[in-house]
C-alpha cells in the first residue's frame, strides 16, 4: 500500500501553492469579489486550464488526480474564479474540438459550465457566470459551447460574492461543438469529474478554515489560558479534521478506482456530498472559535464560511447528491466516468495479505462444526480454548509475531486482512486482541522469568488475558488509579477494585495498574504487574451490558504476588501503560458499520410500504447512501492508520482519527438506521434485523472501548492541531 503523493505530484502542488500564496492573498480575495483577472491569466500560464485537455487537442493531458491537487490549493486560497468549471469546460471543448479551445486555455476567455440540459431548462444558475465568456452545456443530442455578451450576464449580490450567476442560455449565442452519444458522453463525464474536483476544491477550503480556527484558538486568551484548552473549543475541530483527512482520502480512493475501471459511479456523488457537508460544519465551528470577531469583515474566517456553503449549492441542495448516489445504488442507474488518466496510488494490502486472509478463511471454515458457529459471539463469550489452540499451532493466531515466537513474520498489512476474516464468521478477536497486547507489554518490560512462565503460554495459545485498567471512581481517567500494591517480603500485596475487566471470568492474567505510591502526583506513583487470576484473594463478578455481553467487576484482597510479576519499573507505570494505550488507539469501526448498513439494506428490501418495497422509495435510499458515505470516509481513515504505522509517516493522531471518528458515525448511523428499518428493527429475530438492532446498542460501546471519543479528541486536537492540553 502507498497512499503518498508521487514527487512530480508534490511538485505541481507546491507550485500552485507558491503561487496562489502569492497571487490569491485575503486581500486580493477580497478586492476580486468574485474574479481576479490577473489571477486567472496567471493560473492560464501555469496550464491550469489546458491540464486536462488531451495531447492531441494541444493540452497537457495531466490526469484528473493533477487537476484535483490543483483545485484543493484554490479552496484552501479562496482563488476567485470558477477554476473546477473552467478545467472540466475546457476539456469537453478540446475532446470535441472547440475553436474557442485556444482563447479558453489561455485565460483570454473565462469558460465554465452548465449543469442541467438547456434544452429544459435553459435558464440556470451558473458558476462563474457574472464573469464568463463562454458555458459548455447540454441541449438534448448536442453539446453547444454558449457565448455570452454583456447583455447576457446578470450580475448579482450572492451569498459569497464569487460570481455565481443566474443565465439565459438559451437566448444566448450556440455553437455546436458536437452530436450524438459520444458528444453527450463527454459532457457526462466532465460533469462527473466536476464532482470530485469540487470534492476536492471544499476540503482544501476546510482544511484551512480549521487551521484559522486551530491558530486563533492558541492565540486568544480566555480565563488567563488560551481558548484551546477548553474541550468545548478543541473537541468540534478535532471532529472536523478528521472529517477532512477521510474526505480527502475518499476523492483520491474514487480516483485510483476509476482509473482502475471499476463500476464506481455511485461514490462520485458521495464524495461530493460528504465534502459539502464536512466543509459546511467545518467553516460554522471555525466562525465560532473566533466568537464575535468571526462576525466582523476584519477577520477572514467569514469569508471561508460563505464560500463553503456557496460553492456546491451551484448544483441544488446538496441532498440531491445522496439521492443521486442512491438511485445508482439501489435502482440501477447508470453513468458515464471520466477518463482520469493514471493514479499511482496502491490502496491493496497485496499478495500476501491476500494468501494470509484465504489462508485464514479456509482454516474457520474447517474448524467451525455448527456447534462452534452457535457459539460465536461478538464478545468474549464467543471465545473457545479449542479453537484458538489450533491457531496457534498454526501460526494463525498472532500473523504478525516472528516465527520464532509461534507467528508468520507477516506484515500489518497482511494481518490487517486477516483480521478481517474473523469478522466475517463472526468469532471473537476480543480474547486475541487483549492477550496479544498483554503480550507486547511482557516483551516490552517483563523479566525473564515473567517471559517464561507467562508469555511463552501465551504465544503458545494456552494463556489468554484480560485488562485491569478501569476502576469504579475513574473510567477513562486510568492514571487516577486507587488499587494499591505495597511491597509484601520479595514481592507485592494487591488491594482494590477494578471495573470493565472483560473475560477475566475466562482468563489466565490481567494486566493491571495499580498505585505504589500514593504521596505523588497521579501520574507518578504507578506500577503496571501481571497478575494471575487463579491467585488466592481475587474475587470475580459479572456485569452485564446490553450489548448483549459480559464484562466484570473484580475485587482484589491482599492478593500476594512475586516482583517477578512486574512489568517495568517502580512508580514509572505511566511509561508501561501509555505503550499498551498507544497499541489500543488505532483501527476503526468501518467493517461494522458496513455490516450494518448491509443489513439494513436487506431489510429495506423485506420491508413494504403502501407503494411498494421501502428500498425503492427515495427518502430509504437517501438515508441508505448517507451511510454508505460514512462507511467509504471511515475506511479511508482505518487505511490512512494503517499505512501511516506500517510505514512510519507523520501522520499526527491518525489511529485515534480512525478510532473516534468511526465510531462516533458507526452510533450516528445505526440509531438512523435503526428508524428507519423500524419496527421490523425492533425485533431480534436472527437475520438481519437481529443485525441492526444488536448494532444500536453495540455501538454505544465503541466509542467508550480503548479510550472513549472524548479522550480521542483531545488527541487530535493536541497532536494534529497543535492546539493547547486540554486535560490536566
Amino acid at each position: 500500500m502507498d497512499l503518498s503523493l508521487k514527487d512530480d505530484q508534490q511538485m505541481l502542488r507546491d507550485t500552485f501553492a507558491r503561487f496562489l500564496d502569492e497571487h490569491s492573498s485575503m486581500e486580493r480575495v477580497r478586492k476580486a469579489e468574485g474574479f481576479d483577472r490577473a489571477l486567472w491569466e496567471g493560473l492560464a500560464e501555469l496550464g491550469t486550464f489546458a491540464m486536462r485537455v488531451p495531447e492531441h487537442a494541444g493540452g497537457l493531458g495531466l490526469g484528473a488526480l493533477d487537476a484535483a491537487l490543483v483545485c484543493e490549493e484554490a479552496g484552501r486560497t479562496l482563488a476567485s474564479g470558477p477554476v473546477a468549471e473552467a478545467i472540466v469546460a475546457a476539456r469537453v471543448i478540446g475532446q470535441l474540438g472547440g475553436a474557442a479551445l485556444e482563447e479558453v486555455t489561455s485565460g483570454a476567455q473565462v469558460a465554465t459550465v452548465a449543469h442541467h440540459d438547456v434544452a429544459t431548462r435553459p435558464v440556470q444558475w451558473v458558476a462563474g457566470g457574472a464573469n464568463a465568456d463562454c458555458v459548455v452545456a447540454r441541449r438534448g443530442e448536442d453539446v453547444v459551447l454558449v457565448s455570452l455578451g454583456d447583455a447576457d450576464r446578470k450580475a448579482e449580490e450572492t451569498l459569497a460574492d464569487n460570481g455565481l450567476a443566474e443565465i439565459d442560455l438559451g437566448a444566448a449565442s450556440q455553437t455546436v461543438l458536437g452530436s450524438g452519444r459520444p458528444a453527450t458522453d463527454a459532457m457526462a463525464a466532465a460533469l462527473e469529474e466536476w464532482q470530485l474536483l469540487m470534492a476536492a476544491q471544499l476540503n482544501g477550503l476546510a482544511r484551512q478554515a480549521v487551521k484559522l480556527a486551530a491558530d486563533y484558538a492558541c492565540e486568544r486568551k480566555a480565563f488567563g489560558v488560551p481558548i484551546g484548552t477548553y474541550q468545548a473549543m478543541s473537541h468540534p475541530l478535532a471532529e472536523f479534521i478528521s472529517s477532512i483527512e477521510g474526505g480527502n482520502l475518499l476523492v483520491w480512493k474514487i480516483l485510483h478506482e476509476i482509473a482502475a475501471g471499476d463500476a464506481v459511479g455511485y461514490k462520485i456523488p458521495l464524495a461530493l456530498w460528504f465534502n459539502a457537508n464536512a466543509a459546511s460544519k467545518a467553516v460554522i465551528q471555525s466562525l465560532r472559535t473566533f466568537g464575535g470577531y468571526g462576525l466582523t469583515t476584519e477577520y477572514d474566517i467569514y469569508l471561508y464560511n460563505l464560500r463553503a456553503k456557496a460553492l456546491p449549492l451551484t448544483l441544488g441542495d446538496p441532498q440531491r447528491l445522496l439521492a443521486l448516489a442512491g438511485r445508482r445504488l439501489y435502482s440501477g442507474e447508470e453513468t458515464v466516468l471520466p477518463d482520469v488518466g493514471a493514479v499511482e496510488f496502491d490502496f491493496d494490502l497485496g499478495e500476501e495479505a491476500e494468501a494470509l486472509a484465504a489462508e485464514v478463511d479456509q482454516f474457520f471454515d474447517e474448524t467451525l462444526t455448527p456447534e462452534l458457529r452457535a457459539k460465536a459471539h461478538h464478545s468474549f463469550d464467543g471465545f473457545d480454548r479449542g479453537v484458538h489452540k489450533k491457531m496457534a499451532e498454526a501460526g494463525l493466531l498472532y500473523p504478525e509475531l516472528p516465527t520464532d515466537k509461534g507467528g508468520r513474520g507477516a506484515s500489518a498489512y497482511a494481518s490487517h486482512a486477516a483480521s478481517k476474516v474473523w469478522a466475517k464468521y463472526n468469532w471473537s478477536s476480543h480474547a486475541k486482541g487483549t492477550t496479544i497486547l498483554v503480550a507486547a507489554m511482557i516483551d516490552q518490560f517483563g523479566s525473564d522469568e515473567c517471559k517464561k512462565e507467562v508469555l511463552e503460554p501465551i504465544l503458545a495459545g494456552d494463556a489468554i488475558c484480560s485488562l485491569g485498567y478501569s476502576e469504579p471512581g475513574s473510567g477513562s481517567d486510568v492514571f487516577a488509579a486507587q488499587t494499591k500494591a505495597v511491597p509484601d517480603g520479595n514481592g507485592w500485596r494487591i488491594d482494590g477494585t477494578k471495573m470493565f475487566t472483560s473475560g477475566a471470568n475466562i482468563s489466565d492474567y490481567v494486566l493491571m495498574l495499580t498505585r505504589t505510591n500514593p504521596d505523588v502526583p497521579k501520574h507518578k506513583g504507578l506500577t503496571m504487574f501481571i497478575v494471575p487470576l487463579k491467585s488466592e484473594g481475587i474475587t470475580v463478578q459479572p456485569v452485564y451490558t446490553f450489548q448483549d455481553e459480559r464484562t466484570n467487576i473484580t475485587f482484589y484482597d491482599a492478593v500476594q504476588i512475586p516482583d517477578k510479576y512486574r512489568l517495568g519499573e517502580v512508580d514509572k507505570g505511566v511509561v508501561t501503560m501509555s505503550a499498551a494505550l498507544a497499541l489500543e488507539h488505532g483501527g476503526g469501526f468501518a467493517d461494522e458499520q458496513g455490516v450494518n448498513l448491509e443489513a439494513a439494506t436487506e431489510l429495506c428490501r423485506q420491508i413494504e410500504t403502501g407503494s411498494g418495497k421501502l428500498i425503492d422509495q427515495e427518502y430509504a435510499q437517501i438515508r441508505l447512501a448517507r451511510a454508505k458515505a460514512n462507511v467509504l470516509a471511515g475506511e479511508m481513515l482505518g487505511l490512512r492508520s494503517l499505512w501511516s504505522s506500517r510505514e512510519g509517516k507523520n501522520l499526527p493522531a491518525a489511529g485515534p482519527m480512525a478510532k473516534m471518528w468511526t465510531t462516533d458515525r458507526y452510533l450516528e448511523d445505526a440509531s438512523d438506521l435503526l428508524d428507519l428499518t423500524a419496527p421490523l428493527s425492533l425485533s431480534k429475530r436472527k437475520g438481519p434485523a437481529e443485525v441492526v438492532n444488536l448494532a444500536y446498542r453495540f455501538s454505544h460501546a465503541s466509542t467508550i472501548w480503548a479510550g472513549t471519543s472524548e479522550v480521542h479528541r483531545s488527541m487530535i486536537a493536541e497532536r494534529a492541531l497543535g492546539l493547547p492540553r486540554s486535560r490536566g
